[in-house]
C-alpha cells in the first residue's frame, strides 16, 4: 500500500486598516494564541471563497480579497502535518454587529506591527508575522494567477 502524503490547505486574510491587523485570538491545544484570520479549504471551495468566509466567521468582518501576498509551506515536524497556506491582503467591511464568532475564536482583535513583535511568543505561527511582513514589504500579486474549477 502506498502512503499519499496530503499537506492541509489554508487560507488566511491579511487585514490592515490605519496602521492596525485585524487578528484573531483563539483556544488552540498549545492555549490562547494570535492568529490572522484563517482556517482550511473546504471541499469544492475555491480559495477566494474559503478566505472570504473564514474572515466573516472568524471577526465578523466581511472580507473582499483583492491581492495574494504569497504562499508558504510549513511543516510541523513535532506533529507530523505540514500546512500550504494561501494569504490574501483585501478590504473588510464593517463588523456585522451581533455576529457570532466561530467556536474556539474569543474576539477579533487590531494590533500595531509593535504589538505584533510584542506578542510573537502568542503567535499560533511564524506565518503570522510572516505575512504582515510580506505584506508591508509590497508583495502583491494578482488574483488572475488563482484559477478555479468547480466542475
Amino acid at each position: 500500500m502506498i502512503h499519499r502524503w496530503k499537506p492541509n490547505v489554508t487560507v488566511a486574510a491579511v487585514i490592515e486598516r490605519d496602521g492596525r491587523f485585524l487578528l484573531v485570538e483563539e483556544e488552540t491545544a498549545d492555549g490562547l494564541r494570535f492568529n490572522q484570520p484563517a482556517g482550511h479549504l473546504e471541499a469544492g471551495e475555491s480559495l477566494l471563497a474559503a478566505v472570504s468566509r473564514e474572515a466573516l466567521e472568524e471577526t465578523a468582518h466581511p472580507f473582499v480579497p483583492e491581492y495574494l501576498i504569497g504562499i508558504y509551506q510549513w511543516p510541523r515536524l513535532r506533529r507530523d502535518v505540514a500546512y500550504l497556506r494561501f494569504a490574501f491582503a483585501g478590504r473588510a467591511g464593517e463588523a456585522e454587529a451581533g455576529r457570532k464568532l466561530d467556536d474556539g475564536i474569543l474576539r477579533a482583535v487590531w494590533m500595531t506591527l509593535d504589538e505584533l513583535h510584542a506578542t510573537r511568543i502568542r503567535h499560533r505561527s511564524p506565518l503570522i508575522l510572516q505575512c504582515v511582513e510580506d505584506y508591508l514589504a509590497g508583495r502583491r500579486y494578482g488574483l488572475e494567477l488563482l484559477r478555479h474549477y468547480d466542475r
